[in-house]
């Protein structure tokens, strides 16, 4: 018997077999992948492009063949011609399934935008941008003293600015001399102050007084977003902030996925770096047009990243990454041009990237590092940056221990059953009754709760679509306070539960959290293939935490703070009940927002602020988790819910988790109602 072709959607992570000739919009529709179409698949709208991807996938245990998608048809070319495509892509209305494929549904032709949540945070940042405007006059030239425009404009900077001797790049030097004469001999220019890599030069001139500004940006490159805020560089002002998904994901949602597919991939790494960096470009474009500027302002961009997003966007083969002793092949600051990394900013812009700490802590932790400062921390304090790949970082004055996680992606959604991205209509925060053991929840885009007056009209818009990382953490986190879940991570039935929710679902139960299928729209439910899914990451994070306080000789921390995107919208109560922190007063569990970017933000802001970091990096003691013993044992005792071993006292004096056993075919003792 021959099996249909096997499609995988990405971001989403959603698959299914398909007849062959089935056109890709159809696909996507049957398995509620967020694909656009507004034309009914005529090929006029164009909403609906898509990007396949070729090669071995060795994650989804799938090659996909060149053919795998039918040729491109006569819409396609005709749409091409007038409007363009960009390289890669296909209409999904047009483009058919001819074998086992991989695709990925663009932010653009997705219908409910991702919401990437990683806004600045608000720091008093001081003061000293590596690149700086400075107005002067300039001696004319003289036929008795005849000077270079050029050597007369670094004197009069010299004279009336204190300025070292300057260099000039050549844009500037073809630009100049038409700009000295337009503004009558008084111009503006900007001169980036050099580094140990670049020494101080004239990057950019305007004629007379310049009353405008010069832009930086701040990014965090990481797995699964890209997000950017744009600052003046005069003011310090975030001006504006964007993200989008990073394109790498179709080549796998994992760091370790994308390090196989370039291994496996003669030209893999190659598609990687071409993808992250167009995507970049991408980014720059639209923050640009939302704060209304040139992108020729751009004079400067400060990087951070984890060491396989390091590799690949810097245009690094990643394979060593992938094998002990997780060789980097720098791990020290680079200083480097855009146009060294293809970056469409101004033509002399410089870009600093933060140093990795080692191994698989990278950039991003040296930037959560600046921005959080253990180094100086009179309490122990613990830093986790939740994401698809976790930093921790514990310590205070005496020391600073790191180390990496892999999670995995299950936090923000993939690899669960109604998993999404976060976007308007998920699922973001969840209750259930604990005398009924009925949920009720909030979506994104809304502050009314699902069993109030008003719920209904204040979603018409997005609807109920899937349910996001922080609602599936609520939701098994309240399904374990109600007894619907134990402490192994089994659902229990209907009967064991008292909860009218709870359903055989195969060999296990699973439990309705929405059912929308009268109305054309989704049932949510949270299998226990969910469970186990959010057990895998949880345990991964718990027990990077629990082996730094090992290394630490400490049973306990002073205070959590949470970081990343991610770890600004998790409830400290839930995260504490599924096991994924240690036990701590959750008045001193914190949120630190995107505080990768705010290190980014400082460092692009202040100078002194990047060697202060690559001394600190030099002093942060690096533990690899993958040759420590205690890390498998920790992570098998955090499996449980919250913990097989340790006895979380501070959260049982909170609330009473039942002790029970679904798969004894009932409880160890009375079950218990959890104290809201």
């Amino acid at each position: 018997m021959t099996t249909d072709p096997l499609v995988i959607f990405t971001p989403s992570g959603k698959r299914g077999h398909f007849p062959v000739g089935t056109p890709v919009l159809t696909s996507a529709r049957q398995l509620g992948v967020d694909l656009d179409s507004v034309c009914g698949g005529r090929g006029i709208c164009s909403k609906c492009q898509i990007t396949p991807s070729y090669g071995e996938f060795s994650k989804h245990g799938v090659t996909v063949a060149p053919d795998a998608l039918s040729d491109w048809n006569s819409v396609e070319e005709r749409y091409d011609s007038i409007r363009g495509l960009k390289q890669g892509r296909r209409l999904g209305c047009q483009a058919q399934i001819r074998g086992d494929v991989v695709i990925d549904v663009p932010a653009e032709s997705q219908v409910h935008k991702q919401v990437v949540r990683k806004r600045a945070e608000v720091r008093e940042i001081t003061m000293n941008p590596s690149t700086r405007l400075y107005y002067v006059e300039v001696a004319e030239p003289d036929m008795h003293d005849p000077s270079g425009d050029l050597e007369r404009l670094v004197i009069a900077l010299r004279r009336d600015w204190d300025l070292p001797a300057l260099e000039a790049d050549l844009g500037v030097l073809r630009t100049m001399q038409k700009a000295l004469r337009k503004g009558d001999w008084k111009v503006t220019v900007a001169v980036h102050l050099g580094d140990a890599v670049f020494s101080p030069r004239i990057i950019a001139i305007w004629p007379g007084f310049y009353d405008g500004t010069i832009y930086g940006l701040a990014v965090d490159l990481g797995s699964t977003t890209i997000a950017a805020h744009l600052c003046d560089l005069r003011s310090g002002e975030v001006v504006a902030s964007s993200g989008i998904m990073n394109p790498q994901i179709r080549f796998g949602e994992d760091l370790m996925s994308r390090v196989s597919y370039g291994m496996m991939n003669p030209t893999g790494s190659e598609e990687m770096t071409r993808a992250v960096r167009e995507g970049m470009n991408a980014l720059f474009v639209q923050i640009a047009s939302e704060a209304q500027i040139d992108r020729d302002l751009i004079v400067d961009a400060v990087f951070v990243c984890n060491p396989v997003m390091h590799h690949l966007f810097l245009g690094i083969d990643a394979y060593e990454l992938g094998q002990a002793p997780f060789a980097l092949a720098t791990s020290d600051a680079l200083s480097l041009r855009a146009l060294e990394l293809d970056l469409n900013l101004h033509p002399a812009a410089r870009v600093y990237i933060l140093p990795c700490i080692a191994g698989h802590v990278g950039a991003d932790a040296a930037a959560v590092a600046l921005s959080e400062a253990p180094d100086k921390s009179e309490d122990l304090v613990l830093i986790v940056d939740v994401g698809t790949n976790a930093e921790i970082l514990l310590g205070n004055r005496e020391k600073v221990l790191a180390c990496s996680s892999p999670t995995g992606p299950a936090f923000e959604g993939a690899q669960i059953s109604s998993g999404q991205r976060a976007a308007p209509g998920a699922i973001e925060h969840v209750e259930i009754d604990p005398v009924t053991k009925l949920p009720r929840f909030k979506v994104i885009g809304s502050d009314i709760w699902s069993d109030e007056d008003g719920f209904a009209d204040a979603i018409a818009q997005t609807g109920v679509t899937g349910i996001c990382g922080s609602g599936i953490i609520e939701v098994i986190a309240e399904m374990r306070m109600t007894g619907i879940v134990d402490g192994p991570g089994l659902i229990g039935s209907a009967d064991q539960t008292g909860s009218p929710n709870c359903f055989a679902d195969g060999r296990t139960n699973s439990y309705l959290l929405y059912d929308g299928t009268a109305a054309g729209g989704p049932l949510i439910t949270v299998t226990n293939t969910d469970v186990r899914q959010i057990q895998m990451a949880k345990a991964a994070l718990y027990s990077g935490a629990r082996l730094l306080m090992d290394k630490f000789g400490v049973d306990k921390v002073d205070r959590v703070v949470l970081a990343g995107a991610f770890g600004a919208h998790i409830s400290p109560k839930h995260a504490m009940v599924l096991g994924m922190i240690p036990d701590a007063p959750l008045d001193k569990v914190t949120s630190a927002g995107n505080a990768a970017g705010t290190g980014a933000r400082i460092a692009l802001l202040n100078t002194d602020a990047r060697r202060e970091i690559e001394g600190i990096v030099r002093q942060i003691h690096k533990i690899e988790t993958a040759i420590e013993p205690r890390f498998q044992e920790h992570f098998v005792n955090a499996s449980a819910i919250p913990n097989a071993v340790e006895p979380f006292p501070i959260l049982n004096s909170i609330v009473t988790i039942p002790q029970i056993n679904h798969n004894q075919g009932g409880d160890r003792g009375p079950r218990r109602r959890g104290r809201r």
